[in-house]
C-alpha cells in the first residue's frame, strides 16, 4: 500500500501512503513542506488495481488531525480527533453489546454540541419555557438572546 495516492471523501488528494503503523495509515502530503498525519484504517479502503486509498473522511478533517512529530504517532490524540471509542476510558455509547475500538464514542447530544447544533433536550426545554417561536414548516426560531438564557 505504500506509495498509493490517498483521496478524501470530498475527492481531494491528500498525498501518498508513507506507511501502515498497526491500525493507522500514515499519509504524507503537502506541496513544499511535507507533513504526515495518521488516519485510522477504519476510514480507509485500498483499491489495488488503481493503487489508490479512498477515505471516508474529508481532506479537511485529516489536515486538522494531530500531525506526526519526529515520526511518533500520538494514538490517543488521533483516536480522540476521529471520535473513536479507544480514546476514552468509558465512552458514552457503551451499552450492552461489545464495544470495539473504532466505535463512535460520542453520544448524539455530544456530537450536536461539538458541531454547534443545539441538542434536542435543550430545544424542548426552551420550548416549554416559552422562549422560542414556531418558524416556517414547524422549525423553531431561536431569538438572539435565547442562547444567553439556556
Amino acid at each position: 500500500m505504500e506509495g498509493y495516492d490517498v483521496i478524501g471523501s470530498d475527492d481531494h488528494k491528500l498525498g501518498q501512503v508513507a506507511a501502515v503503523d498497526g491500525d493507522l495509515l500514515i499519509v504524507e502530503g503537502g506541496p513544499v513542506r511535507k507533513t504526515r498525519h495518521a488516519v485510522p484504517l477504519t476510514f480507509a479502503d485500498a483499491d489495488e488495481s488503481e493503487q489508490v486509498v479512498r477515505l471516508t473522511v474529508s481532506k479537511q478533517l485529516v489536515d486538522e488531525s494531530p500531525p506526526l512529530e519526529n515520526g511518533d504517532v500520538d494514538r490517543q490524540a488521533v483516536a480522540e480527533h476521529y471520535g473513536l471509542a479507544q480514546a476514552y476510558a468509558e465512552p458514552g455509547t457503551e451499552g450492552y453489546g461489545e464495544l470495539t475500538p473504532d466505535d463512535p464514542a460520542w453520544t448524539a447530544e455530544e456530537q450536536e454540541l461539538r458541531t454547534g447544533v443545539e441538542p434536542a433536550p435543550s430545544q424542548r426545554a426552551r420550548m416549554r419555557e416559552g422562549t422560542s417561536e414556531a418558524g416556517p414548516r414547524g422549525r423553531q426560531i431561536i431569538p438572539p438572546d435565547a442562547h444567553d438564557k439556556v
